[in-house]
C-alpha cells in the first residue's frame, strides 16, 4: 500500500474535521508503525505538499502539516463512500444515467481523462462512446472540469422489459474482477483472531480503512439484485464495519498520544 494512501487515511481519521496541524515527527512515527521508512515518509509528505494535498506550517524550528481544501474534499468523499454509501446498493430505483460523448480522434488525452473520471464516478462502457451508471450520479461538475460540455450528452432513463439488465451490467462492468477484489479483502481481514490479535490497533485501523477505501472507490455501486446471489461485498462490508468498530477506541487512544498538534493558522478555530 502506498505511503500517501496511509498518510491520507491518518488525516481522514484524526485531523480533517479539526483545525489542527500535525508535527512532521509524529507523522514519521506513525508511518513507521505501518512499515514506511522515515525517508519514504518525509519524501511522501513533500510530494503531497507539491500535489496540493497538504500545507506546511512552521512553529519555531518544527514543521507541521495541515490539510488543504482539496484534500478535505477528497477525505470527506472517502468518508461518505466508506461509511455511508458503502459497498452494497440496496436502494437502486431502477434508473440509469446514460452519458454519450464524441471527441475528435486527436484528443487522446481528453478521452483518457474523461474515461478515468467516468470510472471514478461509477460509469461503465456499454458500447462505443456510450457509458452508463446506476442511479443519478452528478456529472455536470465532472464534465465542466474537463471543459467538454459541448461534447457530452447526458440522459436519465429506465431499461425496457426487452433488456436483460443482468447482462447489461456484465457487459459494462468487470463484475468478476470486482468480486475477486472483495474476496481478497476477506482473505486478509476475515480472521477469527482479528482484531484482538493486533499488537498495534492504530496501524491495523489505518491499513483496514485504507484497504477498504481503495475497494469502495473503485466500486461502481451496482444494484445488488443484478449481481450474483453470493456477492462477496455483502460479507466484506460486514467484516469491515465490525473490525472498524472494534478498533476505533484503542486506535484513537494511541493517536491522541502520538500525534503532536498545533492550531492550523489557515482554518478558523
Amino acid at each position: 500500500m502506498r505511503p500517501q494512501t496511509l498518510i491520507l487515511t491518518l488525516f481522514g481519521e484524526y485531523i480533517v474535521d479539526h483545525p489542527i496541524c500535525v508535527f512532521s515527527g509524529s507523522l514519521v512515527d506513525v508511518a513507521a508503525r505501518v512499515n514506511v521508512a522515515e525517508h519514504a515518509a518525509r519524501s511522501t509528505l513533500a510530494r503531497m505538499v507539491n500535489r496540493g494535498l497538504l500545507r506546511r506550517q512552521r512553529s519555531g524550528r518544527r514543521m507541521y502539516f495541515g490539510v488543504t481544501p482539496r484534500a478535505k474534499q477528497i477525505l470527506h468523499d472517502g468518508g461518505v463512500r466508506a461509511f455511508e454509501t458503502g459497498a452494497v446498493n440496496h436502494d437502486w430505483d431502477g434508473t440509469w444515467t446514460l452519458l454519450a460523448f464524441s471527441l475528435p480522434d486527436s484528443w487522446q488525452r481528453q478521452r483518457h481523462d474523461l474515461r478515468s473520471q467516468l470510472v471514478w464516478a461509477g460509469f461503465g462502457p456499454l458500447q462505443g462512446g456510450l457509458w452508463i451508471a446506476p442511479g443519478g450520479p452528478e456529472v455536470a461538475q465532472l464534465v465542466a472540469g474537463l471543459g467538454l460540455e459541448s461534447h457530452v450528452r447526458v440522459f436519465r432513463s429506465r431499461a425496457d422489459q426487452l433488456t436483460d439488465v443482468g447482462q447489461l451490467v456484465r457487459d459494462a462492468y468487470d463484475v468478476d474482477g470486482l468480486a475477486r477484489r472483495y474476496e481478497e479483502f476477506l482473505k486478509r481481514w476475515d480472521r477469527p483472531a482479528m482484531p484482538a490479535a493486533s499488537p498495534d490497533p492504530l496501524a491495523t485501523k489505518l491499513r483496514l480503512v485504507a484497504d477498504w477505501l481503495q475497494l469502495v472507490r473503485r466500486d461502481p455501486h451496482l444494484p445488488v439484485q443484478h449481481l450474483p446471489r453470493d456477492w462477496p461485498a455483502i460479507r466484506a462490508q460486514q467484516v469491515f464495519l465490525r473490525l472498524d468498530n472494534a478498533l476505533r477506541e484503542p486506535a484513537a487512544a494511541i493517536a491522541a498520544q502520538v500525534l503532536e498538534t498545533i492550531a492550523d493558522e489557515a482554518q478558523p478555530s
